[in-house]
C-alpha cells in the first residue's frame, strides 16, 4: 500500500510525464488516496487530461479537479465566436438532439440549456465540447426526461467485465449511486485495472468512476 506522499510523487511524475499535457502550474495534494489537483492549465480539455492521467496511477482511489484554466490571451477566441463553434459541434455531434440543447457564453464559460431525453445525452453535449479552443467551463443546465436504472448500468457493467476477462470480473464489485459507479474489490494488474476503469466509462448515463480496487 503506497503512502500519500509516494503516492503524491507517483501522480507528479505522471502528470510531467505525459507529453500532451502543460503540468508546469497543477499542484497536488493526497490524502487518503483521494487526489486533489488544482493551480492552472491552459484549456478546459487540459483538465480533463490531468485526471485522466492522475486517475491512472496506482493506488488512487478518486481525483478532484480544482485546476482553474487560464486560457493565454493569444489563443482566446471571443465568446461570440466560441458559441458559434459550440451550436455547431452540437448540431454535428450524434446522439444530441437537434434543438434540444441551447447555447449561451460568458466570459469563455459556456452554459447550457434546454432538455433531451436521456442523462446519457445531457453527458454527450458536455463532453462533444470540452475541447473547443478558448472554453473556460462548462456549466449544464439541461434537464433530462429519463435516466438510466442505476441497477441496468451495473449489470451492464458485469457483463462489459465478463466480455473482457471472466476471472476479474468475478472479482470485482460494482456499486452505483446517481451516475456515479464505485469499484470495489481485487485485481491481478493495472491493466485489469483499465479494463475495469474502461468498461465502466463506456456506460451511457456514468458521470464519475470512484476506483477502489486493490491490486492483490
Amino acid at each position: 500500500m503506497k503512502t500519500d506522499t509516494q503516492l503524491k510523487q507517483d501522480v507528479l511524475d505522471e502528470l510531467a510525464f505525459d507529453a500532451a499535457l502543460d503540468a508546469s502550474r497543477i499542484c497536488a495534494e493526497v490524502a487518503n488516496g483521494v487526489v486533489t489537483l488544482a493551480g492552472s492549465v491552459p484549456s478546459l480539455a487540459q483538465t480533463h487530461a490531468a485526471e485522466r492521467v492522475a486517475q491512472r496511477v496506482s493506488g488512487v482511489r478518486a481525483v478532484v479537479m480544482r485546476a482553474r484554466v487560464e486560457v493565454p490571451v493569444t489563443d482566446a477566441p471571443n465568446d461570440e465566436a466560441i458559441a458559434e463553434m459550440a451550436r455547431a459541434v452540437l448540431h454535428w455531434t450524434v446522439g444530441v438532439p437537434q434543438r434540444g440543447v441551447e447555447v449561451e457564453v460568458a466570459n469563455g464559460h459556456i452554459f447550457l440549456r434546454g432538455a433531451v431525453e436521456w442523462e446519457w445525452q445531457r453527458e454527450l453535449a458536455i463532453r462533444s465540447l470540452v475541447r473547443l479552443r478558448g472554453v473556460t467551463g462548462i456549466t449544464s443546465r439541461v434537464e433530462a426526461h429519463r435516466r438510466m436504472d442505476p441497477r441496468k448500468i451495473s449489470e451492464r457493467i458485469g457483463r462489459a467485465l465478463l466480455h473482457y476477462a471472466e476471472d476479474e470480473a468475478t472479482r470485482i464489485h460494482v456499486e452505483m449511486s446517481e451516475s456515479v459507479v464505485k469499484l470495489k474489490g481485487t485485481v491481478a494488474s493495472e491493466a485489469e485495472r483499465a479494463v475495469a476503469r474502461g468498461a465502466a466509462w463506456a456506460q451511457p448515463g456514468v458521470s464519475a468512476v470512484i476506483d477502489e480496487l486493490v491490486l492483490a
